[in-house]
């Protein structure tokens, strides 16, 4: 039987399609290979962040956001927490995260691909941000202690990892009791086949990777969460929605 873990692109292909978009930003030369592939696209573009929170950042944080929401919305950030952005690509999520924990808190920024981490640590150091810190690492397996984090967030990534259970289990790990997860993600209508989703997009363009909203609520409660809940917001193509998650490590 077909299921939304199945993998018909590699790591690789997903490495190599988000490297060309740093590399394009990090030459000036616009971002996202022209855009509208899916549902990622600039953060200015589809309006995801508010004029305020664009201010607040380097030019090129804002042109390397490929996500599909603005998490920092749901994840309810407190001063001196830790906080943890899978997938951080330019570090736009990482940077408005470290403003909002402020000097007592730290953000963290994960993210596979060298030329996006070259990119976020030049936006890091352009915003003079000083409580961010940007690792190397997949986010299946997440380098950071068990219990070191406040809060997880993600935009428009974990979808595209072909090992989704590694990445609530490895999520799971490194909250704190009582720590939350936050993300925004494609979500599949549980009514769509693997076959169907892949029909609605390619899977670096984040529409294909989609699990369905069972599938999701499963798999992070396969994993040890809690209070899972899962908010469409807007349809990225028919039957594939944007959505909010939000779960918590129990106590």
């Amino acid at each position: 039987m077909a299921t939304g873990y199945e993998t018909p692109v590699t790591r690789e292909d997903v490495r190599d399609r988000y490297a060309a978009a740093a590399l394009k930003v990090l030459d000036q030369a616009g971002c996202c290979g022209g855009g509208g592939d899916g549902c990622c696209g600039p953060a200015e573009d589809e309006g995801l962040y508010s004029a305020d929170e664009r201010a607040e950042l380097p030019r090129a944080a804002v042109e390397a956001s490929l996500g599909c929401g603005n998490p920092l919305m749901v994840a309810d950030l407190h001063e001196g927490e830790t906080v943890l952005d899978l997938g951080s690509g330019g570090g736009i999520d990482v940077l408005l995260s470290a403003r909002r924990v402020g000097p007592s808190g730290k953000a963290y920024g994960l993210d596979m691909t060298d030329e996006m981490l070259e990119l976020a640590r030049r936006n890091a150091a352009e915003a003079g941000a000083t409580n961010v810190e940007f690792l190397r690492g997949h986010i299946e397996d997440i380098p950071l202690p068990p219990a070191s984090v406040d809060v997880v967030i993600s935009n428009c990534v974990i979808n595209l990892s072909t090992d989704k259970p590694a990445v609530f289990a490895s999520t799971f790990a490194v909250l704190k009791p009582g720590g939350r997860l936050g993300v925004s993600d494609v979500v599949a209508d549980d009514s769509l086949t693997p076959r169907e989703r892949a029909e609605r997009g390619n899977w670096v363009g984040c529409i294909a990777g989609a699990l369905s909203f069972t599938e999701y609520e499963q798999g992070l409660t396969a994993a040890g969460f809690v209070d899972v809940e899962i908010t469409p917001t807007h349809e990225a193509a028919e039957g594939m929605h944007s959505a909010i998650v939000r779960a918590r490590k129990p106590h």
